[in-house]
């Protein structure tokens, strides 16, 4: 049977010995197959939780894409002041009696993600929403504030 979708788990790379392929010898096996997929042909590695981040005028807008994901299973919190992290976990389906599953590619798993926020970034103004499968975290800036190093032009008399 002939995969139409995304598998990326070998074909014909593996039997022509393409340098891009991710079936090459291994000995310690952490880029085999088996690790991937994890035991029992089951997609167990840590799930990723791909981001954009933007800046506008006024805040740092910060989208994860989780789809499936509960927001009872997604955590975002500030740590040392500007360490904004987005964890949680994506977790498996249940398998009912009598279910025969053909392919498991979507990942599952814990997901982790930090950022620094730079210096203008007000952590005490976070905001976050879950919807449709996005995670949008807004980061307000902070006001800006003169810092003494603006430069004042003097008239000359």
């Amino acid at each position: 049977m002939t995969s139409l979708g995304p598998w990326r788990g070998g074909g014909l790379d593996h039997w022509i010995g393409s340098p891009f392929s991710s079936e090459l010898w291994d000995p310690l096996g952490f880029g085999s197959r088996d690790w991937r997929r994890g035991r029992d042909d089951d997609v167990s590695a840590v799930a990723l939780a791909c981001v954009d981040w933007r800046e506008t005028n006024n805040a740092h807008i910060i989208r994860a894409d989780l789809p499936g994901v509960r927001k009872e299973d997604v955590k975002v919190q500030v740590e040392d002041g500007n360490i904004l992290q987005i964890s949680g976990e994506k977790t498996k389906e249940k398998e009912e009696s009598g279910e025969r599953w053909h392919r498991i590619e979507r990942q599952r798993g814990s997901f982790l993600r930090r950022f620094r926020l730079p210096e203008n970034a007000n952590t005490e103004g976070i905001n976050c929403a879950l919807e449709n499968g996005v995670l949008t975290v807004t980061v307000p800036k902070k006001e800006a504030t003169s810092t003494g190093s603006d430069v004042k032009q003097i008239d000359i008399a």
